[in-house]
């Protein structure tokens, strides 16, 4: 199978938008690798040079020539998966994280996180990122650990639903901000338009679950993925796998419904690979099963179900 490399630049980097008539900027088979570079910030997040932070490569070059959609991402893509159609499976193997940038940055911002009524006021704070070490060291001097993942990844959505927002996750993945999806992570997604057209950006340092302040440690990283079509299998929303553990998603403006909604596809999983009834189903997800908060900031929250494959019958 063949290996690509997709570079972060003017014409593969889209801004703050999904949409199914974005043009491919790469064709590839199932099976094929992709090295993705990736761009994190809006104009307004770049760091003041006096700072000392090295500009991330490109990354000027795609703001002065990039139409401005709707959010505030940029995502590299989209990738055409020769053969994909409506209704298949896209494989997405995460085999490798590298950081791009030797800094990151985090905000607070009127009006949005969990505690906007706390917080009203605008902080941009720009950490420095030690990859060789491993860490970021923040303003007040602590050394956190760096684990990479990429908040923002998926397919098209389907012609009909037009452009949409990278702010908010969606049935095609987009900003699910989901620290589990790390490297080692295949994360399933179901294909509305001819091609697929993934997409990936939004590159995070380290985050906790709920990312309540707005954002992660954002930062500018380079993925390499693996993608194999599907066409034995059904979805209708995200699923991820790791080593050990299965992962279900749920996004919904309710915390409520999202659970119910990551849940109720945990269920059917379960179902497909035990044939256990519905109802003990539910029980094993009672005993078994952890609801975790993927983030409470992006409009669509986010919860997660996380099964211990040793569970499963």
């Amino acid at each position: 199978m063949a290996e690509h490399y997709l570079p972060a630049q003017p014409g593969t980097v889209n801004w703050g938008q999904w949409d199914a008539s974005l043009k491919p900027a790469l064709s590839i088979k199932s099976g094929d690798t992709v090295v993705i570079d990736t761009l994190s910030g809006e104009p307004e997040d770049m760091p003041d040079p006096a700072l000392g932070f090295t500009p991330v490569p490109g990354q000027q070059d795609v703001f002065e020539n990039t139409f401005r959609g709707p959010g505030p991402h940029l995502l590299t893509g989209p990738i055409f998966i020769e053969g994909a159609e409506p209704g298949d499976v896209l494989e997405v193997r995460l085999k490798r994280i590298e950081f791009r940038a030797d800094w990151g940055w985090n905000i607070q911002m009127p009006f949005w996180g969990t505690l906007p009524e706390d917080f009203p006021e605008l902080r941009r704070l720009h950490i420095p990122v030690d990859a060789a070490r491993g860490v970021a060291t923040m303003p007040w001097g602590q050394e956190l650990p760096l684990e990479p993942f990429f908040g923002n990844f998926g397919v098209a959505p389907a012609p009909q639903w037009g452009r949409l927002s990278s702010t908010e996750p969606r049935v095609f993945g987009g900003n699910m901000d989901n620290k589990e999806l790390g490297v080692g992570t295949t994360t399933y997604f179901p294909v509305f338009t001819e091609g697929a057209l993934f997409s990936v950006g939004d590159g995070h340092g380290r985050q906790g679950d709920g990312e309540v302040c707005l954002t992660a440690l954002e930062t500018a990283l380079t993925g390499t993925f693996e993608f194999h079509l599907r066409k034995d299998m059904t979805l209708t929303t995200p699923r991820a796998e790791t080593a050990d553990s299965w992962i279900t998603m749920g996004f919904n403006a309710d915390l409520d419904d999202a659970a119910k909604e990551a849940l109720r596809d945990m269920i059917v999983l379960i179902r497909a690979h035990s044939g256990l009834s519905a109802q003990d189903a539910y029980t094993l997800s009672s005993l078994c099963v952890d609801l975790r908060v993927t983030q409470t900031v992006d409009l669509n929250k986010g919860i997660h179900c996380v099964l211990p494959k040793k569970y499963l019958p």
